[in-house]
């Protein structure tokens, strides 16, 4: 069954344990600042620190062409999103249509299994830098990067400037 989604939507993947700054300060200044309508999924969940956060849709049930851009959120939750076959090929096809495709701290292992990083310049948290090297990414110590379609963010610290740079392109 496929959801059904606002035509101007964003999705945000999210998974337990994601990061609770970027599950409360990163979403909020997107749809705050750009208006972005946010269609978040994953299972139900919460953060690192029990902030609830509700599912829209489950990414087994929406398309890449369903949105603008995926956001990919930090925190421990994209080592679980990179197991589950339906986010990889949501963000596999996003990259492929070379719709905006963001990710910040540890999100950068759901673009190493989208093989989405390979020639791309990319930063990240600072412990998965060498498996993104590994998988063929160009990676550099900045607060964001954006190589084509890809967007990429070390921390939390960096939240301003990647909501911004994702807001400029969208």
């Amino acid at each position: 069954m496929q959801a059904t989604l606002h035509p101007d939507a964003s999705a945000v993947h999210l998974d337990e344990l994601l990061g609770d700054a970027q599950a409360k300060t990163g979403a909020a200044e997107l749809a705050r600042d750009g208006g972005v309508e946010l269609a978040e999924f994953g299972e139900r969940l919460a953060s690192k620190h029990g902030y609830p956060v509700t599912v829209d849709a489950e990414a087994d049930t929406v398309t890449a062409s369903q949105f603008d851009a995926v956001i990919i959120p930090g925190g421990y939750s994209p080592d679980h999103m990179r197991r589950h076959p339906g986010m990889i090929k949501l963000v596999r096809e996003a990259h492929e249509q070379g719709k905006v495709v963001a990710a910040i701290c540890h999100a950068g292992s759901l673009l190493i299994e989208a093989d989405a990083v390979r020639g791309k310049r990319v930063t990240s948290w600072p412990s998965i830098r060498t498996d993104l090297i590994n998988a063929g990414a160009r990676w550099e110590d900045s607060e964001v990067v954006e190589d084509g379609n890809i967007i990429t963010s070390r921390k939390p610290d960096d939240l301003d400037a990647f909501c911004a740079a994702i807001l400029q392109r969208l």
